[in-house]
């Protein structure tokens, strides 16, 4: 039987607490399942005979799904109360990932990658509703980044193990691992979310509506464009330790292990620089996501290098709060479909990241020119903000 709600809609800490949780386990799920196939993608090449960029194609495709995903589920699920729209997200998201599992060929993997990606964006969005819903108004942040915890922990831990495991065990193993989480998140889900049967739902027109406004479409574009860089540089991480810095295969989920522990830092700092800075803060995380890009080449070259870089590449993860808080204060009447389509503009990050990348990679540039194409990306990002702060609405 899951736990009832208190009056007034804000549970007891304890309880609180088992809920983030409960929702963390989803996101660690999403996480893992997102991008374990970057540490894979060698592996993944050689199984299904492939190129690497070839599977940077599948990544594109689970980031397109999270782009499709994210707005529509939120619209047709408007209606449903949001602890039951989380199970059934994450259903499909299991399902997602058992059928990658089983994929046997290179269209059904493209296939398969964009059913993933369809819950992802919404699953996220209305979870920071159902957080922030329910804890005292100056603590609604901090719930909504206990939730995303488990996001950047799946990068420190999740997509190491299933790295790990996938060399091992094969890749479809990895796959196997984030179906399994995903139904554990579905047992918690259904355990420790309350039911608020007198929750209010959302009128999608109403959701739609918000979309009207230009400083909402400026944030959402500043996310797809000036985040795209990360994505640029980790989807080829693996090929780049193997190819450019020479390291042996069981040194790629130490990469990988580095990029998580700058995600945590940068998920801590991005917080609270814009409690310091506001939107100013979306700026100066800019400014550090084209240095760090252009560091990166430089460092792929030996083994701490490539360390050090990918870790500051990590926290580039920085600019996912500021941006979330910005969209759901300017959309405050579409907090579902706000916090959504956030997701869905760093997936399109993520498709274009691996995009550009792999158009420089097969034009014969090198693995390390993702560190040149994403610091151009954080530029095109950082004149998007400068236009953001002359429109009306801007700070």
């Amino acid at each position: 039987m899951s736990i009832q709600q208190t009056p007034g809609h804000v549970l007891p800490a304890r309880d609180a607490a088992k809920m983030e949780a409960a929702m963390a386990v989803g996101s660690f799920a999403i996480g893992t399942g997102e991008f374990a196939i970057m540490g894979l993608m060698p592996d993944i090449a050689s199984n299904l005979h492939l190129s690497e960029p070839q599977v940077g194609h599948a990544i594109s495709a689970y980031a397109l799904g999270v782009m499709v995903g994210a707005p529509l589920l939120a619209i047709l699920g408007a209606k449903l109360l949001r602890k039951h729209m989380l199970l059934l997200l994450m259903a499909l998201y299991a399902l997602g990932n058992a059928a990658t599992a089983f994929t046997p060929s290179f269209g059904a993997l493209v296939v398969f990658r964009f059913i993933s990606g369809l819950p992802h964006g919404a699953f996220f969005g209305i979870a920071a509703v159902v957080a922030s819903s329910m804890v005292p108004a100056n603590k609604r942040a901090g719930a909504v980044a206990r939730v995303m915890m488990g996001l950047t922990l799946a990068m420190l831990l999740g997509n190491p193990i299933a790295t790990f495991l996938g060399q091992f065990f094969g890749w479809r193993s990895a796959f196997a691992l984030v179906a399994a989480i995903a139904l554990c998140t579905i047992a918690l889900v259904w355990r420790y979310v309350p039911d608020r049967r007198d929750e209010p739902r959302s009128d999608p027109r109403r959701e739609l509506l918000a979309f009207t406004q230009p400083q909402v479409w400026m944030a959402l574009a500043i996310g797809a464009i000036g985040f795209a860089g990360m994505f640029c540089v980790f989807s080829y991480l693996a090929p780049t330790m193997l190819d450019v810095t020479q390291v042996a295969p069981e040194w790629i989920p130490f990469g990988l292990a580095a990029f998580g522990v700058g995600g945590i830092i940068g998920n801590i700092a991005g917080g609270k620089l814009f409690d310091r800075l506001g939107f100013r803060a979306v700026g100066l995380l800019l400014v550090w996501s084209m240095a760090v890009l252009l560091f990166f080449p430089f460092a792929a070259g030996s083994l701490w290098g490539v360390m050090l870089g990918i870790g500051l590449v990590g926290t580039m993860v920085a600019l996912a709060s500021p941006l979330q808080i910005r969209l759901m204060d300017i959309a405050h009447q579409a907090p579902s479909l706000a916090a959504a389509s956030n997701h869905a503009a760093f997936n399109l990050a993520n498709a274009l990241g691996p995009w550009f990348g792999g158009m420089a990679i097969t034009a014969g540039l090198g693995w390390t020119s993702t560190g040149y194409i994403g610091a151009a990306t954080a530029v095109v990002g950082l004149g998007l903000y400068a236009v953001a702060r002359r429109m009306k609405g801007g700070e």
